[in-house]
């Protein structure tokens, strides 16, 4: 049971750093936090609000995303935690952060470009390889092994890989 006495920024903090652990089910190396699909925690009194934004409308993962904030924050004291879904703003690889993208690449996904370069304005991606950081590479299929992912080959290593989708 939650003590009514913590103060209340430590409460949030610490239903924050609960939910913040939960990982991504389709790439086990980033939490949703890296991801930056944890949106906002809401506490009132011994009652918790997570707001979680899925990467894509219809996301098979966000229910199993969900199930693991409740388990977690159950661990964590707080009973009967609710997970809310948050459609708007629609969530953008630009919430990714930092470490979530060191992450990618180290697992041998590459990490989405900054959707605001000028390459996106004409359509125009230069992907790097993840496995020989060649940028000559090419899209295969705008299909990856999960629908947040686009399989690409890097040409110099001739190696396949998946490119996390901008948006």
């Amino acid at each position: 049971m939650v003590t009514v006495l913590e103060p209340h920024n430590e409460l949030r903090q610490r239903a924050w750093d609960a939910a913040a652990s939960v990982v991504d089910p389709e790439i086990p190396v980033l939490t949703i936090a890296d991801l930056g699909v944890l949106r906002d925690v809401v506490v009132d009194g011994d009652h918790v609000e997570i707001a979680i934004t899925p990467t894509y409308s219809g996301c098979p993962a966000m229910n199993m995303i969900a199930l693991e904030i409740e388990v977690a924050l159950e661990r964590a004291g707080f009973h009967r935690p609710k997970v809310r879904t948050v459609l708007s703003p629609a969530w953008t690889t630009d919430w990714m952060s930092a470490e979530g993208r060191r992450k990618l690449h180290a697992y041998g996904i590459a990490p989405p470009q900054a959707s605001n370069s000028r390459r996106a304005l004409f359509g125009e991606q230069a992907v790097v390889c993840p496995q020989c950081s060649s940028a000559d590479t090419e899209l295969l299929s705008e299909f990856g092994s999960t629908s947040c992912k686009a399989l690409w080959r890097c040409r110099a290593c001739r190696e396949p890989f998946d490119y996390f989708k901008c948006h």
